[in-house]
């Protein structure tokens, strides 16, 4: 089954951040993350913050973590560090903050990247989680791979309008874990 856009629901914008891995990139020649936010903010939503960091494990958590406890930031999508390289991090970086991995992100990644670079697609880590009741998407360095990531998975998934179900609707559900009376 597809999903699909219930029209009569009114869209739900978020705020996301966006952060570049990169030891070679600035804003001004940021490809990845460009795309991003060209694509984030054409659907709706709010760019909450962009920054890029070093292939630094401890450089990538300062800023992830900062994010994970901004009340004002709904999302972080990453960019870079998934591949398989010496200084390729990011996923070692961000997957230990996960209180949830999303499993079926890198899934549904893998096969869409299959379709369209073969099996060169296990070359990426992409991955996924919620952290402190912000989602966290980690995409490859690439444009391509940005864009892919953002039109096959997220535009549908950040949209409240999406059926059969999205992220949107179980926001206010995230951290209930947290919320509970302690026995």
């Amino acid at each position: 089954m597809m999903a699909s856009v219930e029209q009569p629901k009114t869209f739900i914008p978020l705020n996301i951040a966006v952060l570049t891995v990169s030891d070679t990139r600035a804003l001004g020649d940021d490809k990845s993350g460009a795309t991003l936010v060209d694509r984030l903010t054409t659907a709706g939503h709010r760019l909450a913050s962009r920054e890029i960091v070093p292939d630094d494990i401890e450089a990538i958590r300062a800023v992830v973590r900062r994010w994970i406890a901004d009340p004002g930031i709904d999302a972080i999508i990453t960019t870079g560090g998934t591949g398989f390289t010496g200084r390729d991090v990011t996923p070692e970086a961000i997957e230990p903050l996960f209180e949830k991995r999303m499993d079926g992100f890198s899934i549904v990644f893998q096969m869409m990247s299959y379709g369209k670079i073969g099996t060169s697609t296990i070359q990426s880590r992409a991955t996924a989680g919620v952290a402190g009741a912000t989602y966290i998407f980690c995409l490859p360095g690439s444009p391509g791979a940005c864009r892919d990531g953002w039109d096959g998975i997220l535009a549908a998934q950040l949209d409240y309008r999406t059926r059969p179900c999205n992220f949107v609707e179980i926001m206010p559900r995230l951290d209930e874990h947290l919320r509970r009376d302690k026995a």
